[in-house]
């Protein structure tokens, strides 16, 4: 899942409320402040406290276990139902140690670990069958989602017999379990396909009642970005950009489930429009509906179909309990065998996923200091022949972008070939560090493009007024003393606005650069606005449609090297992290997430995010190309 931007993107808390001399509120920040720090120090004694238990616990059943026991696949029914979220690359969060307990939904499988899987099972002749389950399962966005669902039609195609059994089927997992042989739904659970889109809230009217002014400085028309903050419904651009991108992407995704069906894509329409489900379980009349219309196969209770799966592939004997031969993906994954070179050359993968920002690379976040630190990695081993940097990113940061593509610079100046493959979003900031690219690959429903910058300022002069605070003293510059809570003259009106449009000639001469194009053909493109990859490829923006492997392939040929290995860089932990993690992989073990610690941790989050803008800044992120998928 990804972060939903509701950008006040140029401004100040501190300066919201004032300094102590001229604002009360500063002393309650303070002692909100000084409370937290007291909370988080309670609350790191208590994790570290935690996490000592944790260790000895593991390690010592580490010490006397042999592990888990290797299940001979043969003959056994491959259960393969991912919890958590399926990403390009995964990341840990800095306090990764602490947050040993948290639940399930943190989980990410990697797409190719994924992909590797299904593709393996596909040609393995023990495995009579597949079993999926997607319903626990999230997707880093729609390509992703489509990608998957492409490779379990290939497995169904292979002539494996694939079965989906779900208590509740949604968007996703159903666009999932339309490429199965068979779909069996529990007889009061739930099945809902609701489609894409979804609304926003609108806030002008709100900051009008509350007395707070909103200033927009954003550049390009189509740059929605801010624009919740000073309207009252959605603008036309953005609302033709919008359909531009969903319906293609929502057409594709039916077409998927009804040549799984073997019915028409309007038939799934249908089904969307009239019998739409809020609620995931007893939805009896969409059930009733969906076997109708040969949406699903019928619906079997968890006994009815432990029994049917037992009477097909036959009863597991070495089972304490009575069920099926069946193996389970994490189990089987285990067994396969990696594709291993033993060329010194390599192709290095390089992941930018979620919103760029400075700092270390997190789950949804592309830190700029880690990935820069990967891509120096990368040009300085002299085995490093060609980049491969791949972008799932709806933007942020002006300067984290910055950083990546200046070191993507420095590797191009080594001669090494930067290709770029564009995921499931590679818009504002995410074309920004695509710059530096030889060739760009995108998938056919990325979503590219919002060439534009994102700035909009609250001032609260009104409102200090409607509550009876003055401000007033003594500053030695013209616009030293000024902060959001006083208005915006003339002359500062013109700072904030050529500070938008320098921000924004940068960004299309970076474009206009690495598309050997004009200014002007970039800007006719720009403006801000969002583009679907097969258009992005017509007007010039990408240079091919296809996914990372195909980028990689190229950048082989780039590179002019038949022999190569492709080293993928993740995130580098910490030796105590690795052991952990393994500890945690190997032996299945895990603990619940104290809901205490996780409430107050939640607190002193809230603080650090509060505490943490300090600065005015431009973004260079597009909120509107986030699709929520159910």
């Amino acid at each position: 899942s990804h972060p939903n931007y509701d950008l006040f993107t140029l401004h100040s808390l501190d300066r919201l409320i004032g300094t102590s001399r001229m604002n009360t509120f500063k002393s309650i920040i303070s002692l909100f402040s000084l409370f937290l720090q007291k909370v988080r120090t309670v609350i790191l004694d208590l994790g570290t406290a935690l996490v000592l238990i944790f260790l000895t616990t593991a390690i010592v059943g580490a010490l006397f276990s042999s592990g888990p026991e290797v299940k001979d696949p043969s003959g056994r029914v491959l259960h393969i139902g991912p919890s958590g979220t399926v990403v390009d690359q995964e990341a840990f969060n800095s306090d990764f140690l602490f947050n040993v307990g948290a639940d399930a939904s943190a989980e990410q499988i990697q797409t190719r670990d994924l992909i590797k899987l299904i593709r393996a099972a596909a040609k393995d002749d023990d495995i009579p069958a597949v079993v999926i389950d997607f319903s626990s399962t999230g997707f880093a966005g729609p390509t992703t989602a489509i990608n998957i669902a492409k490779e379990l039609k290939a497995l169904r195609d292979s002539g494996k017999r694939v079965i989906a059994f779900n208590d509740r089927l949604s968007t996703t997992s159903y666009l999932m379990a339309s490429q199965a042989s068979e779909i069996w739904v529990h007889p009061v659970g739930s099945i809902s396909v609701r489609g894409l889109g979804g609304m926003r809230n609108y806030n002008k009217d709100l900051f009008e009642n509350l007395k707070i002014n909103i200033h927009n400085y954003s550049q390009g028309d189509f740059k929605s970005a801010t624009e919740t903050s000073w309207r009252s419904s959605m603008s036309d651009n953005d609302r033709m950009q919008r359909e531009a991108l969903l319906f293609p992407i929502w057409d594709e995704m039916k077409s998927l489930m009804a040549q799984g069906r073997g019915i028409q894509a309007d038939d799934i329409q249908s089904f969307a429009d009239d019998y739409v489900g809020f609620f995931g379980e007893a939805a009896i009349g969409n059930i009733a509906y969906a076997q109708a219309n040969n949406i699903i196969d019928g619906t079997k209770s968890f006994p009815e179909f432990r029994q049917y799966m037992i009477d097909e592939f036959g009863l597991d004997e070495e089972s304490e309990t009575e069920t099926y031969k069946t193996i389970s993906y994490s189990e089987y994954s285990k067994q396969i065998d990696d594709d291993v070179s033993d060329s010194d050359n390599e192709i290095a993968v390089i992941t930018a996923e979620g919103a760029i920002m400075e700092g270390d690379i997190a789950q949804g976040v592309a830190g700029a200091n880690g990935v820069v630190k990967q891509i120096r990695s990368a040009h300085e081993d002299d085995n490093t022949k060609a980049i491969v940097f791949r972008v799932n990113s709806p933007g942020g940061s002006i300067i984290a972008s910055e950083m990546m593509r200046d070191e993507l610079l420095v590797a191009k100046s080594k001669g090494i070939k930067v290709i770029v493959s564009m995921g499931d979003y590679a818009a504002s900031g995410g074309v920004y560090i695509s710059t530096p690219a030889d060739f760009i690959f995108a998938e056919p429903t990325t979503i590219t493009g919002s060439i534009g910058v994102a700035i909009a300022l609250p001032t609260l002069e009104n409102a200090m007024d409607y509550i009876g605070v003055n401000f007033d003293g003594v500053v030695t510059s013209k616009h030293g003393g000024w902060d959001p809570t006083q208005p915006i003259d003339d002359d500062l009106d013109k700072i904030f606005a050529s500070w938008g449009a320098d921000a924004y000639d940068r960004f299309v001469n970076f474009v206009a650069e690495s598309r050997s194009k004009s200014y002007e053909d970039i800007k006719a493109v720009a403006g801000g606005r969002v583009w679907l990859a097969t258009d992005a490829l017509e007007i010039g923006l990408v240079d091919e449609i296809g996914g990372i492997d195909s980028a990689i392939a190229y950048a082989a040929q780039s590179a002019e090297i038949d022999d190569y290995q492709v080293e993928y860089y993740g995130q580098e932990l910490s030796p105590e992290e690795l052991i952990l993690k393994e500890l945690l992989e190997n032996f299945d073990v895990s603990l619940g997430e104290p809901r205490v610690l996780s409430a107050l941790d939640g607190i002193s989050k809230l603080y650090e995010t509060l505490i943490g803008i300090r600065e005015p800044k431009a973004f260079l992120t597009c909120e509107g190309c986030l699709v929520d998928l159910d």
